[in-house]
């Protein structure tokens, strides 16, 4: 298995556009993890079958959250994309969530070359009745047993926090 952070970079954060590697395919109830040491994605547990990911979860390879790990991303579309996959994507957003008084943000993006869509989706709000935020805070919480809200939602690039 690959080191991604060793081969790709993070991509162009500036343009609006990012190299993002899959953990966890939408609908998965397996948390599935990168191990930078060993270059592979190892089972860390098995969630409650009640929550599913609500959305394709994974990494931006090359960057570092305050957590020490690469920064989170949350990729929209219209179906599962298998772990291992890299997705060229484009930005639509950034959450913000606050786990016991920690930052922990996530990249909101969907596929940079999206068919299905018409390459529609270029902000949150583009997003519609797709996302639901109760969804994405059910699932952060039942990933951490932390106590976990969500904060702020940048929605424009203006906007972003400065992260890397």
């Amino acid at each position: 298995m690959p080191d991604y952070n060793k081969l790709l970079t993070p991509g162009n954060i500036d343009e609006g556009w990012i190299n993002a590697i899959v953990d966890i395919p939408e609908g998965s109830s397996l948390k599935i993890e990168y191990d930078r040491q060993h270059g592979i994605f190892m089972l860390d547990r098995v969630e409650p079958a009640i929550f599913p990911k609500p959305v394709n979860y994974g990494f931006i390879p090359g960057t570092k959250d305050a957590d020490g790990d690469e920064l989170d991303v949350l990729l929209y579309c219209h179906e599962p994309i298998p772990t291992g996959v890299l997705v060229v994507s484009k930005i639509i957003g950034i959450l913000n969530f606050e786990d016991d008084r920690e930052m922990d943000y996530k990249i909101v993006c969907v596929p940079a070359d999206d068919r299905n869509t018409g390459d529609s989706i270029n902000t949150l709000d583009d997003l519609g009745k797709r996302i639901s935020f109760c969804s994405l805070q059910r699932f952060q919480k039942a990933g951490n047993n932390k106590g976990t809200r969500m904060g702020r939602c940048y929605r424009s690039k203006e906007d972003y926090p400065r992260m890397y």
